[in-house]
């Protein structure tokens, strides 16, 4: 068994190299491969961490004016399309009410701010991440340093990790995405019809040394750094801010933390 998985890891490596270059082969290779190959896409300049992490400070998202410009700079970067038919919308990024986002705090008697602010939402990089324990195929993994990625060429469309996901934080292309990219990046890979996708915390910026785009674009609104550092700016901000997390009873420890 352990062969077959190793030959899987290599196949999955070499196909998805064809398309997306060196930068990805690192993301795939990351999921345990040989330490070669995992610094075959870094530059000299890449981030690294024991675990990575988000912290987003909703008090300086007020409106959909604030949040609107992080989700379409992820969605540019990533080729996300833009379906015509709401039922096939794919988010890698997006916003949601206070009582869609957490709501096993949601009450009658919330606060207005709460109520009106809108809340981004993403995939948690949860620390036990039920979508990886649920693929049959190890499309989807985890990193030794916290992140949740998919290799589009394993995912054959099961839907398995969607349903295990508590979260709502992946899409299924039921159509070919590719006719709907207003503008393609070459740099990111473009996906098919049949497969999984979400957000990767930005894997590839982070091979190249920088943050996430959403993070870069919000003007000091979101946080990205090392959970296990205590001197990076996530930690700093968690011990001098009351945070909160998403669903966080269920037990998968998510990654993203949220100041109110």
């Amino acid at each position: 068994m352990s062969n077959r998985r190793e030959f899987l890891k290599v196949a999955g490596v070499t196909a998805l190299g064809v398309s997306a270059g060196p930068v990805i082969i690192n993301a795939v290779a990351s999921s345990g491969g040989d330490t070669k190959e995992i610094q075959m896409g870094k530059s000299e300049n890449a981030l690294t961490a024991k675990h990575w992490a988000m912290v987003i400070d909703t008090r300086k998202l007020k409106t959909k004016a604030d949040v609107e410009p992080l989700i379409e700079v992820c969605h540019k970067i990533h080729n996300v399309p833009e379906f015509d038919i709401k039922r096939h919308e794919i988010k890698w990024i997006w916003e949601t009410e206070y009582k869609h986002a957490f709501p096993g705090m949601h009450s009658e008697y919330v606060s207005e701010t709460a109520e009106h602010t809108p809340f981004l939402v993403l995939c948690n990089h949860c620390e036990n991440p039920p979508c990886c324990r649920a693929c049959p195929t190890e499309a989807t993994f985890q990193r030794e340093d916290g992140v949740v990625l998919m290799d589009f060429h394993r995912c054959i469309g099961c839907r398995f990790c969607m349903a295990a996901c508590p979260y709502g934080a992946r899409s299924f292309n039921f159509r070919d995405p590719r006719p709907f990219i207003a503008e393609t990046n070459k740099k990111f890979p473009t996906r098919m019809k049949g497969v999984v996708e979400k957000c990767n915390f930005c894997a590839e910026r982070l091979a190249e040394g920088k943050i996430p785009a959403c993070a870069e674009a919000s003007n000091g609104a979101i946080a990205f750094g090392d959970l296990d550092d205590p001197e990076s700016e996530v930690r700093k901000l968690l011990k001098e801010n009351f945070t909160i997390r998403r669903k966080q009873n269920l037990g998968t420890e998510p990654s993203v933390y949220y100041i109110v």
